[in-house]
C-alpha cells in the first residue's frame, strides 16, 4: 500500500521545476499502481511476498542514504522510534497482500485508499485539523462507489472473497496508524533522514514479517526467475523509487493536483487488474470505480494553509 495524504506545503523551496514535480508524481504513482500485480507475478505466500518488499527495499533504501551522504550510526532510540511504524505497515502488508490474492489487485488498492477518510477523521478527532468542505460528498461518493462494487455483489461473493474485502479495509486502517506513527516519529526525532529512517522501519518491518511467517508455516526460499525479479521489483519500484519520486515532487504541487495524480494509482491498478489477469467486470463496476476514485480525490483535499 502506498497512498499518501494530502497537504498543502507553505513556504516550498523552488529546487524542482514544476514540470519535473508534476513528471515525478506521475511516474511514482504509475510505479505505486504496479505494486499489486507483482505480488501477484511472484507466486509466494502473501506475508513472504511482504517480506522480501521491505527486506529489498530497506537495504535499497539505505545503500540511498550512504550514497547520497545521509548515513549516519543508528542508535537503539532509534530503533524504538521506528518499532510502531514498522508493526502497523506489517500489519497492513499481512492483510492488504491476501486481499490481492483473494480480491484482485484492482479493488484490493482501491479499498486500501479508503485511508484518507480515516487520516481525515483522526486530524479531525485529535488534532483539530478542519475537513475540506468536499470531505463529506466525498466520503458519500465513495461509498455508493463502494456498494456498486462490493455491496450490489455481496450475496454471490464466497467466504474467501469476502474476507479479502474486510482484510483490504482493515489494512487501509493499519495504514492509517502507520502513516501518523511514521509522521510522528520523522517530526520528534529529525537525527535520520527520511530516506535512511524509512529503510531502518522496513528492516524492522521484514523482521516482523519473517516471525509472522514463520508462525505460518511459510517457507522463504525462492525458485525461478520469475519470483526473484516480482519481488526485486516489487522492493526497488514500490519500496524505494516510488517513495523517493514522491515525496522529492509533493511539496512543490498544489494539494489538488496531488490528489488527482495520486488517484492513477487505484485507477491503473484496477485497469491493469482487468487487462492483464482477466478481472471481470460490468458497467456498474466502472461507475462504481468512478465515484469511488472520484469520493477518494475529494475526501483527499485539504484546506489551503494560511501563512
Amino acid at each position: 500500500m502506498s497512498a499518501v495524504s494530502i497537504a498543502t506545503p507553505v513556504g516550498v523551496s523552488s529546487e524542482v521545476p514544476m514540470r519535473t514535480a508534476v513528471t515525478q508524481m506521475t511516474i511514482g504513482a504509475m510505479l505505486l499502481s504496479s505494486t499489486s500485480l507483482f505480488v501477484v507475478y511472484a507466486g509466494t505466500a502473501p506475508t513472504v511476498s511482504g517480506f522480501y518488499r521491505m527486506l529489498f527495499g530497506g537495504v535499497m533504501l539505505l545503500a540511498w542514504a550512504a550514497m547520497r551522504g545521509a548515513w549516519r550510526a543508528v542508535a537503539w532510540r532509534d530503533l524504538w522510534m521506528a518499532l510502531l511504524p514498522a508493526i502497523c505497515f506489517a500489519t497492513d502488508l499481512i492483510q492488504w497482500h491476501r486481499s490481492i490474492l483473494w480480491i484482485g489487485p484492482g479493488m484490493a488498492t482501491l479499498l486500501g485508499n479508503f485511508q484518507v477518510f480515516l487520516m481525515a477523521l483522526v486530524g479531525l478527532v485529535f488534532y483539530r485539523e478542519r475537513p475540506g468542505r468536499w470531505f463529506v460528498p466525498g466520503m458519500l461518493l465513495a461509498i455508493i462507489g463502494l456498494w456498486l462494487l462490493v455491496g450490489a455483489h455481496w450475496s454471490v461473493f464466497d467466504a474467501q472473497h469476502r474476507l479479502g474485502v474486510w482484510l483490504a479495509l482493515g489494512s487501509a486502517l493499519a495504514y492509517t496508524v502507520y502513516l501518523l506513527s511514521f509522521r510522528h516519529a520523522l517530526k520528534t526525532h529529525a537525527q535520520l533522514s527520511p530516506a535512511l529512517f524509512l529503510g531502518l522501519m522496513s528492516l524492522l518491518c521484514a523482521l516482523l514479517l519473517w516471525l509472522w511467517g514463520l508462525g505460518e508455516g511459510d517457507s522463504f526460499a525462492l525458485h525461478g526467475l520469475r519470483s526473484w525479479s516480482a519481488l526485486l521489483a516489487l522492493g526497488f519500484l514500490g519500496q524505494m523509487l516510488a517513495w523517493l519520486l514522491m515525496v522529492r515532487a509533493m511539496p512543490r504541487l498544489p494539494a489538488s493536483l496531488v490528489g488527482l495524480l495520486l488517484l492513477l494509482q487505484p485507477a491503473l491498478a484496477f485497469v491493469l487488474d482487468v487487462i492483464l489477469l482477466g478481472r471481470p467486470t460490468s458497467p456498474g463496476d466502472w461507475l462504481g470505480l468512478v465515484l469511488a476514485l472520484a469520493g477518494i480525490l475529494f475526501g483527499a483535499l485539504r484546506p489551503r494553509a494560511r501563512t
